[in-house]
């Protein structure tokens, strides 16, 4: 009962802060597809998308400075490309997703959220604690975006745990390897 009442809760918050004035006439299932679909889907593609980038620039250069440069490019770009993509996608009329505009600005700040988190251990100056850093925090991302597969969206944990880290990790190991090329 608490649970009902704390995911209600939230829920309504979520809906106010995103979505105005209309929020109190909206269920759960339209905040799923209006708020938290798109948060997840640019969360993912901004953590997964820049592996890749920061890290084969991390590994090519042993630079923190290089890869912090590389991952803010990355993350600013896939922020700025998925918030168009979305907005520009469809009206939301014929699906029901909502303001395009609105599910632009979402998918585009989480998209920004998901590559910069990694990235920002590179500014520590000792490129092997840096990286050690990163890489704990795309295990992080990799974990969280699992649990929020498995909570809004109700795909088994061990499957969405499996799906996430299986794309991540070959981000990954396509950076790391390109990075020694």
């Amino acid at each position: 009962m608490a649970q009902a009442r704390l995911t209600q809760s939230f829920f309504r918050g979520i809906a106010k802060l995103f979505l105005g004035a209309h929020h109190s006439q909206l269920d759960e299932h339209a905040v799923i597809l209006r708020v938290v679909q798109p948060g997840l889907a640019g969360l993912m593609d901004g953590s997964v998308s820049t592996l890749g980038p920061i890290f084969a620039a991390a590994v090519a250069t042993q630079s923190s400075h290089t890869a912090w440069v590389v991952g803010m490019a990355a993350a600013v770009g896939a922020g700025i490309s998925m918030g168009f993509a979305e907005a520009l996608s469809d009206t939301g009329e014929l699906t029901g997703r909502g303001d395009p505009i609105r599910r632009g600005f979402i998918i585009g700040i989480a998209t920004f959220c998901g590559g910069v988190l990694h990235t920002l251990p590179f500014l520590i100056p000792v490129y092997h604690v840096a990286i050690v850093l990163a890489v704990f925090l795309v295990g992080i991302e990799l974990i969280s975006i699992s649990l929020i597969r498995h909570r809004f969206f109700e795909i088994p944990l061990s499957r969405s745990s499996l799906q996430v880290m299986l794309g991540g990790g070959l981000v990954f190991l396509a950076g790391i390897l390109l990075g020694q090329a």
